[in-house]
Formats: C-alpha cells, structure tokens, sequence
C-alpha cells in the first residue's frame, strides 16, 4: 500500500514539474515574441535578407519575436568542417524559419525541431529516413534535409543564397522547415495540420490537381513550363515543399498564374506575399 502511494505521489509530482515547465515556457515566448531585436541584427537582416526590409510592420515585428523564441530554443550544431555556428549564422537561419509561422495557427515553434545542424556547404547523403531536398550543387551533395525525428540539416552556403536572394524561387531553409509543418501530424504527405474538416478537403482538391499537372508535365518530357520546380513532381510532401519556396519567392507570379493554390497556401500561411513591396 505505501508503495502505492509513494507511486501516486510521483506521478503527482512529475505533473506538477511538467506544468510548471509548460507554464514558464509560455510565458518566456511570450515576453520574447514582445520584445524588439537589437539593431545590430537589424542591420544583419537588412542586409543578407531583403525580404525582411519589404515586409509590412506588423508582419516584421511578429517575424522578430518568432525569430527570438526560434533562437532560444533551437540547439544549433555545427557540422563537417564548420567550427561554430555565430549569432548571425542563427539569426538568418531563424528569420527564414520564422517567416513561416508570423500567421500561422498553433504552430507550436516548431514543436517536435530539437537540433538544427549547419554544414558549410552542400553534404553528403546520410541515408537515415526523412524527406530532403537531394538537388545538387556541382555534383557534391544535398543542400537540406529534414528528418521526422527532430532534426534539419542544411548547408550554410544555401542557407545564405536563399536569404540573399528573394525573388529566385528557391530557398533551401523554406524548403525543409516546411516539410517540419508537414511532418507536425506523423505524416510526411503533404497535408500539413489544417483548421477543419472542410480545409482538407479544399486542400486535398486544389494539391492533387496541381501536383497531378505538375507530375503530368514532367513525366511528358516535353520541357518544363510550370512555375513550381519539376523537383515537386517527386511526391506529394515535396510538392508542398516547393510550392512553399514559390509562394514566399515567386508570390506574385504564383498568384497570378495558379490562384487556386496560391489561395491555399495563403489561407494556411496566413500572409498574402504578393502584396509586400518589391526587394
């Protein structure tokens, strides 16, 4: 019997702790998603990610809150021959990172992301199951990864060309931290957690047909027309993956272009990019 009580009392015990952790970590993100950065990260993400200088204020300041609370609970790891990973090597991994969840419904930061590990350039396939982005650069190996277990792998080198470049359509770190929303729910299918029963639906309709005519175009091989990466084609997580890139990248082409799945992604992400100002 007093066995059983000392049994019960842990598990009362553990509890507590675990709400009290709970609770705390509620409110540090909600002081962090408060408060303003320090210019001199301004000025890093002026500089090395013109997509912060052209997004609306309130946009830009729920971005840097998310970019904080990204920074504090992330473990950064270097890899390969890279010695460390800097405050400024974080904070534009973070800000690409962040960008997805400025409007996002009950994202959880990312909830099940543990480690975030940076190679300086592109790395050699590790085998281990997840869904990456396996293009190459020069033959030398993939630009990210990311695994369900808790982790995303990308090359620094990549990491900076997508922050750099706005408006080119590829992003590797947008590429991979979508595919972490994707993965949210246990499943890397390309249905990331929606609202309700009826946004599954819609979502399910507008995908399928889009990857259908994107899978259908590529398989003809009569040369590529549509404005999403025939890298899309390969299954329907990475179809989202990728289309995520064109949304941020490509927004009002896309929209222009395809409505439909432009109007998905917008009704998910919560932003509409192709009303931000030019880069």
């Amino acid at each position: 019997m007093f066995s059983v009580i000392i049994a019960a009392l842990a598990i009362l015990g553990l509890g507590f702790v675990t709400f009290h952790i709970s609770v705390r970590k509620k409110r540090r993100r909600a002081f962090l998603l408060s408060q303003e950065i320090p210019e001199e990260w301004r000025e890093i993400l002026r500089k090395d990610f013109p997509r912060y200088r052209a997004l609306p204020d309130d946009v830009r300041k729920s971005l840097e809150g998310h970019i904080q609370v990204l920074m504090a609970e992330k473990h950064f790891e270097p890899c390969g021959s890279l010695d460390l990973v800097d405050p400024s090597m974080k904070l534009l991994i973070s800000a690409q990172a962040a960008l997805l969840l400025v409007r996002l419904r009950k994202h959880g930061f990312y909830r099940k992301l543990k480690s975030i590990l940076v190679y300086p350039t592109a790395f050699h396939d590790s085998g281990r199951r997840r869904f990456d982005l396996s293009e190459e650069k020069d033959g030398s190996g993939v630009l990210g990864e990311s695994w369900s277990t808790g982790s995303v792998i990308l090359s620094w080198e990549s990491v900076l060309a997508g922050a750099r470049n706005a408006d080119d359509g590829m992003n590797v770190t947008i590429h991979e931290f979508a595919h972490q929303l994707d993965q949210d729910d246990g499943v890397a299918d390309g249905v990331p957690i929606l609202r309700d029963k009826t946004a599954y639906q819609t979502w399910a309709k507008i995908f399928l047909r889009n990857y259908e005519e994107l899978t259908k175009e590529v398989e003809s091989g009569k040369g590529h027309r549509s404005l999403i990466d025939p890298y899309g084609a390969t299954n329907p997580a990475e179809f989202f993956a990728v289309a995520s890139e064109t949304f941020y990248e490509e927004a009002r082409q896309l929209k222009k272009e395809q409505p439909d799945l432009y109007g998905e992604l917008e009704a998910f992400y919560g932003v509409d990019p192709a009303t931000w100002r030019a880069v």
